[in-house]
Order: structure tokens, then C-alpha cells, then sequence
């Protein structure tokens, strides 16, 4: 009876078939494994990557800030602004216009553009309008903003200027200016406004929809600019 038993273990341990399911299974195993390790490294893979798009070089004193336009995060640029004038940071705020317009407004009954958006935001934080300015020439790129700016700091003798953006677009916004700005003397900084109203935080973007088109979608602006710039 035990040399049947023994008999019998030894050939289904050599059968070929359960070799292959065995193999199988470790295979299985291995992927659901990868997989795992995957899955737990994905959220500081997806946190490095948005971290790495923002740029930070601040200027203590500059002749205006700007606001970069941008309908998805006007309001933490606009509120960062602010802060940054009130502070004393520069005597004025310049905005540019995408001629983008904004949602419905109850109360003046139409669709305001986004830079006007913005102005309201600058007001609440008590800039007054006097030291707000908007360029009215059309811009369609953060590099048709620069050459704006460019233009216009030349037209107003700006010696320098503070530039305001969201944070996952400051390091592409930084190249870009200075690209436009190299040889002109002027000193530009820019200091992006922290996600917290619209923009989601570096931990968390990969769970919502605007951080898949301000984060990956920035990496490919990047490659753009750098081939055609």
C-alpha cells in the first residue's frame, strides 16, 4: 500500500502537465508581484514627476508682477498676486489676455474674460486698479505671452519682472522667458502660485482630471518648446 502511494506521488510529480501549471501559476505569481510593487511606487513616481515641473526664483523687489493667463487656475495666480503686491513686492500687476471667456455672470449678464475674472480677484484682495494693467494684444502660447511682455517692458522701461503661473507650468514658463528675454538686460524671477484653490497637489494630481492635463501634458509642452524654440 505505501509503495503504490509512493508510486503514484512520483508520477504526478513528473507529469509534464502539472509541471506546466505549476509553471504557470509561479508566473502568476511573479506578474501579481511586479504588479503590486507597481502599484505601491506609483503615487511617489506620480508625486516626483509634478515636483520636478515646478521652478522657484523669486525676486525680492521687481518693477511689476505677472500674471500669466490660464481660465483653469486664474484664481490661485491672481490670489498669489495679490499676496506678492501686498507684500510690497513690486508697484504693479500686469495681466495678459487669452481672450478666453469665462462662465455666465448673474450679474453682469454676460460671459466676462478671463483676465476681467482675474481684476475681480485682484480687487478682492484690495489691489487697487490704478496699479492693474492688461495687454489687449492677442496671445495664443506662453511664448507669444513672453514676447508681449518682452515688448512691453521695453515700452514701459521694466528693468525687471516677477512672474506668476501655476506651479506644474513654471519650469516650461521660466525656459520660455528666458529664451525671449536672453541678451535684454532685464532680470526676470518667477515665483507660481501653490496649488491649493484649483490646481490638485503633487501627491494626489494623478486622481483628478486636471492634474492628467496640467502634469503629463506639461512634460510633452516641455519636448515641444525645446524642438521648436
Amino acid at each position: 500500500m505505501r509503495l503504490n502511494l509512493r508510486f503514484s506521488k512520483s508520477r504526478c510529480e513528473s507529469n509534464p502537465l502539472n509541471s506546466k501549471i505549476q509553471s504557470k501559476k509561479k508566473k502568476i505569481w511573479r506578474r501579481l508581484a511586479v504588479a503590486g510593487v507597481v502599484l505601491a511606487l506609483l503615487p511617489l513616481f506620480a508625486a516626483g514627476a509634478a515636483r520636478l515641473l515646478v521652478v522657484r526664483s523669486s525676486l525680492g523687489k521687481a518693477d511689476a508682477i505677472v500674471i500669466m493667463s490660464g481660465s483653469a487656475t486664474f484664481r490661485e495666480r491672481a490670489q498669489h498676486a495679490a499676496a506678492l503686491f501686498n507684500e510690497g513686492r513690486a508697484p504693479r500687476i500686469v495681466l495678459t489676455n487669452d481672450h478666453l471667456k469665462s462662465s455666465w455672470s448673474p450679474e453682469e449678464q454676460r460671459n466676462p474674460y478671463y483676465y476681467e475674472r482675474s481684476i475681480d480677484e485682484l480687487h478682492r484682495a484690495g489691489v487697487p486698479d490704478d496699479s492693474i494693467a492688461v495687454i489687449m494684444s492677442p496671445i495664443r502660447s506662453t511664448y507669444d505671452e513672453a514676447v508681449v511682455l518682452k515688448d512691453y517692458s521695453e515700452a514701459n522701461h521694466l528693468s525687471s519682472l516677477l512672474v506668476v503661473t501655476s506651479a506644474y507650468h513654471s519650469r516650461r514658463v521660466f525656459w520660455t522667458f528666458g529664451r525671449v528675454f536672453a541678451g535684454s538686460g532685464k532680470l526676470i524671477g518667477i515665483d507660481p502660485a501653490e496649488p491649493r484653490i484649483e490646481s490638485p497637489g503633487a501627491a494626489t494630481w494623478w486622481l483628478h482630471r486636471l492634474g492628467w492635463e496640467m502634469v503629463p501634458k506639461e512634460y510633452a509642452k516641455i519636448l515641444v518648446y525645446r524642438w521648436r524654440y
